[in-house]
């Protein structure tokens, strides 16, 4: 019987021992992040004053007044919410409300029904759009994916969709960057036919993966020939005119 005992309370252990190193496993790799470029932050301005919001969750949105449609941001994997500030301040300077998600670990995989907490809750706002740049593009075409007929539209910033929304009506606009190394792009052609054959895409000459954001370098990408100023700016147009249309 002690036998047996000494047995079950070693399996235990062992048990826990795998699961305390499998949590300390992931809060290493969580805690190594690209943290946001706050100086760039500071300095980028659009012309047009937007009341910006930061919720109890985190999550920061950027108010235009009277807006009528709705875009909420999921951000890259391992990314400080906080790098896609600019971003969000181009988009709302041309009429829409923003929302910019603050992801648990900075992984939206890990809350992909985020936007829950907002479509429908806006008085005025009728039109919802949804995006993120590289995994947090994947993360917001499954929440697009779910919610069809709540969800307009998916903007997709150096990422593609792993569901299948080819068969919807949700509008799509895919962006990326000729300089873009980090975008597997074996997976976004293998990918392609999960979206709707209407998509729009965009190839920004110069861009990369990692200048949807401000957060510098990011490892394995390209060199870029724009700034990443000039990518920013140059991306809220695109996705302000394709709303637009």
């Amino acid at each position: 019987m002690e036998e047996k005992k000494r047995k079950v309370l070693k399996r235990i252990l062992t048990a826990l021992g795998i699961l305390l190193i499998l949590a300390g496993a992931f809060f290493i790799y969580t805690g190594i992040y690209y943290h946001a470029d706050n100086g760039f932050i500071d300095s980028y301005q659009t012309e047009v004053k937007l009341r910006e919001t930061e919720l109890p969750s985190g999550d920061t949105v950027f108010d235009p007044l009277d807006a009528k449609i709705g875009f909420i941001f999921y951000p890259g994997g391992k990314v400080e919410h906080t790098a896609y500030i600019p971003l969000m301040r181009e988009i709302a300077s041309k009429g829409y409300l923003c929302i910019l998600c603050r992801m648990p670990f900075r992984l939206a995989i890990m809350d992909i029904h985020r936007a829950d907490n907002y479509i429908g809750g806006y008085e005025g706002i009728k039109t919802w759009y949804i995006g993120g740049h590289s995994l947090g593009g994947v993360s917001a075409a499954f929440e697009a994916a779910d919610r069809e007929g709540k969800i307009k539209g998916l903007v997709l910033l150096g990422a593609y969709s792993s569901k299948d929304i080819s068969k919807g009506d949700i509008r799509v606009l895919s962006i990326y960057g000729s300089e873009d190394k980090v975008l597997k792009m074996d997976k976004y052609k293998k990918n392609r036919d999960k979206l709707p054959s209407s998509m729009t895409e965009t190839i920004i000459e110069g861009g990369c993966h990692a200048y949807f954001g401000a957060y510098g370098a990011q490892k394995g990408d390209g060199v870029p020939s724009i700034t990443n100023e000039e990518q920013i700016r140059l991306s809220g147009k695109i996705i302000t005119d394709w709303i637009a249309e």
